[in-house]
């Protein structure tokens, strides 16, 4: 019933902020540097404005589309996120189970705290992998082929993090993997116990899908930016792109690209679609949000390629906005932590319920029966 009387996502997210130990929540809630890119995320939404059409027939919308060439119930797409098993205990497991009733495609982080495999037999819904390319390629080849053994959908590429932005809040209260107590931050988890007691004393937290090779935490807690710094590749270029499309042989998404010219570059290369990402705020600061590059890069790729706008949804209207200038779909991640975090798999599924009741009724409002009717005429930029 608690859940129930969320009536957003920053209904949600207050909750998640009193549920969880400060430097927990504000690995959800932060960003990089100064932020900027992370409020203009959210903020560059209302640089749009809606325009209706009226008197048409919407007495019944229909919302169905595909990603990642899998049919989804709306134009929606839960986006890799990592170290969920620090928002909840049932981590990844409840995100792709309410993902999969809602009718929408989940994607699995590689530093997730579940292994490929054993998701992929609890859900039978449509899944994405999100990969990087490590400095061990063997780590990359060996996990083209556990997700084609698997039965995976798709696969995410993530290129915007050669390495760790600077998450001051991060650093500030020195959040570490797995998470430990210190003299900063002991008081706040010892508030929370609810949180505390099974993130500490549960099973051990562990990121599944790499510890087998790069058993990076073995020795003990360590800093996510020594992490990054130790295991990813700066050196990665076009022609990866190439051979991780040529040995996947499937849906492939460029996720991090901010440019016409890198979109139709990822085309080029064998990848099937883009996500137009900044990390959420997270890695370049003074990056553009996303929304904003949307018509730019559909104009650079053509029709075909899925163009997938990740970043700052917080209501159903911005998935409206983000389809009407070009987007196939729109994806999210804090938002369905924000619900994870509140209450477990009842509110990633009270996340989904609410946006995707929001983007039926602004279809409604709208006078679009069809997602497949939305135009650039239905968005225009507001006049100041």
């Amino acid at each position: 019933m608690r859940l129930q009387r969320a009536n957003n996502l920053a209904d949600l997210r207050l909750m998640a902020s009193r549920r969880l130990p400060r430097p927990i929540f504000d690995y959800i809630d932060g960003g990089a540097d100064d932020e900027v890119s992370l409020r203009r995320n959210v903020s560059a939404f209302e640089s749009y404005e809606l325009m209706p059409d009226v008197l048409n027939d919407v007495s019944t919308i229909r919302t169905e589309t595909r990603i990642f060439g899998q049919p989804s119930r709306w134009p929606l797409m839960l986006s890799p996120t990592g170290l969920t098993r620090m928002f909840h205990d049932h981590a990844e497991l409840a995100v792709a189970r309410a993902a999969e009733r809602h009718g929408l495609i989940y994607s699995l982080s590689t530093m997730g705290t579940t292994r490929l495999e054993g998701l992929a037999q609890a859900v039978a819904g449509p899944k994405v992998f999100q990969i990087y390319i490590f400095k061990d390629r063997g780590l990359t080849a060996e996990f083209v082929a556990r997700c084609k053994d698997a039965g995976y959908h798709g696969l995410a590429l993530t290129v915007d993090t050669p390495v760790a932005g600077n998450r001051e809040r991060d650093r500030v209260s020195g959040l570490s993997l797995p998470p430990k107590l210190t003299l900063r931050s002991v008081l706040s988890f010892a508030l929370h116990p609810f949180w505390s007691l099974p993130a500490l004393t549960g099973s051990k937290f562990d990121l599944a899908n790499v510890s087998h090779r790069v058993d990076a935490l073995a020795s003990g807690p360590m800093s996510l930016f020594d992490y990054i710094a130790a295991q990813f590749d700066r050196s990665v270029g076009w022609r990866d792109v190439e051979w991780l499309a040529r040995e996947w042989n499937g849906p492939l998404a460029i996720k991090g690209v901010m440019t016409p010219e890198d979109a139709r570059r990822s085309i080029a290369s064998g990848a099937t679609g883009v996500m137009i990402s900044n990390h959420g705020g997270r890695q370049l600061d003074g990056a553009p949000a996303p929304v904003d590059q949307i018509e730019a890069v559909r104009e650079a790729v053509g029709d075909a390629p899925d163009v997938i706008c990740d970043g700052g949804i917080r209501r159903g209207a911005d998935v409206v906005k983000a389809l009407a200038l070009g987007a196939t779909a729109c994806s999210i991640g804090r938002p369905y932590l924000y619900g994870l975090a509140a209450g477990g798999e009842a509110g990633v599924d009270r996340a989904l319920t609410l946006l995707s009741e929001e983007f039926e009724r602004t279809l409604t409002l709208l006078g679009v029966n069809d997602v497949a009717a939305l135009a650039r005429r239905h968005v225009r930029t507001h006049l100041a």
